[in-house]
C-alpha cells in the first residue's frame, strides 16, 4: 500500500489556480483518500482506491483530472463513468469548479434527455466528460464521441460499473480507449471479485485503501429494531415526528412500494418526495433540486439514491426495508455521517427479514445494536389529521456542469 503525508494541499504538485481553487471551496486540509491517492494519480500510475463514502473521494481524482488535462487540446481527455445520473451531476459539479480555473471545457452525458446539446458540447471540444455507460456508449457508436486522446479514465463507484449489469457496456467503452491510458477506479467497497476484474483494466495498480472494506462510517450510529410489519408504518412517522432538523432519507425495496409509502407520508401533512427508477429524467431532477434545497424534508428511495446522493446533513437514513447485500446496507448508510459529521441509520427487522439481515452482519463482520421496537405488538395504521412541525431548510448549491 502507497503511503504518503500531506498537510495541505500545498504539499500536492498542483497548479496555484487549482490550489486557488481549492482554497476558495474552503478545504484545507486533505482527507486520507486524497492524501494518498492524489500523488500516484499526478504521476500517472494507475490507482484502485477504497474509502468509505463521504470521504473525499471524488476530489481525490478530480484534482488530477484537470491538471493532466491540457487545454490548449481539443477534445476528450478524461472520462469518468457513474452509475447513475444523479452521481454524473455531482461529479460534475465538482470538476466544472476545478475546469472553469484551468480554461478547460466539461459535458455530462447522461440518458433521459435529448442527445443535441451533449453532441454540441463534444463537436465544440470538450475535453472531460462524466457520464454513465449507456449513454457514453451510445455517442462512442454515433461516433459523436472520439476516446483517441484520451489520458485519464476513472471509474467510480467501481464495484457497481464491473458487475453484471454495466460490465459489458464499461469493456465495450475501454476497448475504444488508448492503450496507454491511465486508469483509476474508486469505491467504497472493494471485494476480491473487483480486484480479479480491474486487472484486466489496470496496469499495476496501486492499491489505496483507507477504511475496512464494508465497514459503514465511524461517525454513523446504528439501531436495528426487531419490529412486526404491521408496525413499521408507525414506527416511521414516530421517527419522523421525533427526528431534528436534517433531512431524512428513507429506503424502501421496490419502486411501487416507495411511490406508496411517500403517497401515504404525503396525505399526512409530511414534507416528502419520492425517487425511483420510472421517474422521467426531469423529474428526478426536480425531486433532487426539492431535497437539496430543503423544499422538502423527507425522502423516500430505492437503491437508485444509495450510490452518489450527496445532500449534506443528512441526519438520518431509515432503513424501512432491508437492501438485498451487505454492500447496498453500506452504501445506503453512507449518505449520512459524512465528512465527519455525526449521523444516524435505523434499520427495521421483521420476522421474515431474519434470514436476510443475519446474511448481512455476515457481511459486515459484525453484529449491530439491536432492540425491539416499543409496542411492536400489530399496531395498527396510524391516522394523521394534521401537518407535523414543520423544518428549517437545509441549502445547497446545485452543480454548474454543462448540463445543458
Amino acid at each position: 500500500m502507497f503511503s504518503t503525508q500531506a498537510g495541505t494541499f500545498s504539499d500536492f504538485r498542483l497548479s496555484p489556480a487549482t490550489r486557488a481553487v481549492v482554497a476558495g471551496m474552503g478545504i484545507t486540509t486533505p482527507t486520507p483518500i486524497q492524501t494518498q491517492a492524489i500523488p500516484i494519480l499526478l504521476e500517472g500510475r494507475d490507482v484502485i482506491g477504497q474509502a468509505r463514502t463521504g470521504s473525499g473521494k471524488t476530489l481525490a481524482f478530480a484534482l488530477p483530472i484537470v491538471e493532466r488535462c491540457d487545454p490548449k487540446i481539443r477534445g476528450v481527455q478524461a472520462t469518468v463513468l457513474v452509475p447513475t445520473r444523479e452521481l454524473a451531476i455531482q461529479v460534475g459539479g465538482v470538476l466544472s469548479v476545478l475546469a472553469a480555473s484551468r480554461n478547460l471545457q466539461g459535458t455530462l452525458l447522461y440518458g433521459g434527455r435529448a442527445y443535441g446539446p451533449e453532441r454540441n458540447a463534444l463537436a465544440k471540444g470538450a475535453q472531460i466528460v462524466v457520464g454513465t455507460p449507456g449513454r457514453t456508449l451510445d455517442h462512442l457508436n454515433q461516433r459523436t464521441l472520439s476516446l483517441r486522446n484520451l489520458r485519464v479514465f476513472v471509474l467510480d463507484e467501481g464495484d457497481e460499473m464491473l458487475d453484471r449489469g454495466f460490465a459489458r457496456d464499461v469493456e465495450r467503452i475501454l476497448a475504444q480507449a488508448p492503450a496507454n491510458r491511465q486508469t483509476a477506479l474508486f469505491s467504497a467497497t472493494v471485494p476480491d471479485w473487483v480486484m480479479r476484474t480491474a486487472a484486466r483494466y489496470l496496469r499495476n495498480p496501486q492499491m489505496v485503501r483507507v477504511d475496512n472494506e464494508l465497514e459503514s462510517p465511524a461517525e454513523v450510529s446504528h439501531v436495528v429494531y426487531d419490529i412486526k410489519p404491521e408496525a413499521k408504518l408507525d414506527a416511521l412517522c414516530t421517527l419522523l415526528d421525533n427526528r431534528r432538523d436534517g433531512p431524512v432519507l428513507v429506503f424502501g425495496r421496490t419502486k411501487h412500494g416507495v411511490r406508496k409509502l411517500a403517497g401515504r407520508l404525503a396525505d399526512w401533512g409530511y414534507s416528502v418526495t419520492a425517487l425511483q427508477g420510472n421517474l422521467s429524467q426531469n423529474a428526478r431532477e426536480r425531486v433532487m433540486a426539492d431535497f437539496r434545497s430543503g423544499a422538502v424534508s423527507i425522502l423516500v428511495a430505492t437503491n437508485v439514491a444509495a450510490r452518489g446522493l450527496d445532500v449534506s446533513g443528512i441526519e438520518q437514513v431509515i432503513n424501512y426495508e432491508l437492501p438485498d447485500t451487505a454492500g447496498l446496507f453500506t452504501h445506503r448508510v453512507g449518505r449520512t455521517g459524512r465528512m465527519g459529521h455525526d449521523g444516524k441509520a435505523i434499520t427495521f427487522v421483521t420476522p421474515e427479514d431474519s434470514h436476510k439481515w443475519r446474511q448481512i452482519e455476515r457481511e459486515l463482520g459484525r453484529s449491530l445494536p439491536r432492540q425491539t421496537w416499543p409496542n411492536s405488538t400489530g399496531a395498527s395504521t396510524p391516522t394523521r389529521t394534521s401537518a407535523p412541525a414543520a423544518k428549517p431548510a437545509v441549502r445547497l448549491s446545485r452543480p454548474s456542469f454543462n448540463t445543458a
